[in-house]
């Protein structure tokens, strides 16, 4: 059986989102969702509840604003984790490499993506996504999109506890699977419609920098062969300034400075620190005279 899991901002999620899920599974299931209309609890804390709830073999996480095209989905999850035993996290889209400096799974070039999904875009256009998957129908990843999530139960795998608000939950539980030896993998089988866009906000990037200083010495996680080390030293230099250029929007504080001296470790040159230096100069003046206007208040 698989356990459904949603956290539902509302007290029951819509009607055609459980027809949806009832007409196309093609496996015995069950639903848990977790009503999360007042925001009691993070979605590390609703995960976790869900999977103390769960009876299913397989967990499967899933956003409340998504619509799934593909008959039989659930039959799909079954035979791919009997054909893949080391499998224990499987998504729709995902990256094959992860960058030790803050960054989102899709901050690397395409290349290294695996995807298959129908996205809605903030400028209102309906997207469909499809690349990667040279090698079949199943490809091993690194870190996968949250909109889709399916765990083996008997692994044991949790969401981090010491973790708060509603991003990086699905970078969280990929690092936690790796850690526990098992693999990461998106399969192209299964099409999902996916309604919302990712918000970075600054929620966003405070979170993306506690997940990094936690799981540190779990990063990077790449599965790329030894002569594009070059490319990857380009791309967390890459990751690391444009990560401390817009998280600067939201005020100076020591986890920048901290940032920058991990930028400096790995042998940015001199060009790009000068400009770093040139952002925090910046930003610390309009810190400053903001403080005076309060006092001058």
């Amino acid at each position: 059986m698989i356990s459904i899991i949603i956290c539902s901002r509302t007290k029951i999620i819509k009607t055609n989102l459980f027809q949806n899920i009832k007409n196309t599974i093609g496996c015995s299931y069950e639903l848990i969702v977790i009503d999360n209309s007042e925001n009691k609890f993070s979605i590390f804390q609703a995960y976790n509840l869900g999977i103390e709830k769960s009876l299913g073999e397989y967990l499967c996480f899933l956003h409340d604003d998504v619509f799934i095209h593909t008959d039989g989905w659930g039959s799909i999850i079954q035979r791919v984790f009997r054909d893949h035993l080391q499998l224990g996290v499987l998504g729709i889209a995902g990256s094959k490499v992860k960058t030790k400096m803050p960054s989102g799974w899709w901050n690397c070039p395409d290349i290294y993506k695996d995807i298959n999904i129908i996205q809605h875009t903030f400028s209102d256009l309906i997207e469909k996504w499809n690349y990667g998957f040279k090698t079949g129908t199943i490809s091993e990843v690194v870190s996968i999109d949250g909109v889709f999530i399916v765990l083996r139960k008997e692994h044991k795998l949790l969401f981090n506890k010491k973790l708060e608000g509603f991003h990086n939950y699905d970078l969280n539980i990929c690092l936690e699977c790796k850690i526990k030896g098992f693999k990461i993998a998106v399969t192209n089988e299964i099409l999902i419609e996916h309604f919302s866009n990712v918000s970075v906000n600054k929620e966003w990037y405070k979170s993306t920098m506690n997940i990094h200083e936690i799981y540190k010495d779990s990063l990077p996680a790449y599965l790329i062969d030894e002569t594009k080390m070059l490319n990857l030293k380009i791309l967390e230099i890459k990751n690391g300034f444009n990560f401390l250029k817009y998280y600067l929007r939201y005020g100076l504080n020591f986890s920048i400075i901290k940032l920058w001296f991990n930028i400096l470790l790995i042998g940015a040159n001199v060009k790009i620190h000068f400009e770093i230096f040139k952002m925090i100069v910046k930003s610390f003046k309009i810190e400053s005279i903001s403080r005076l206007i309060i006092k001058l208040k």
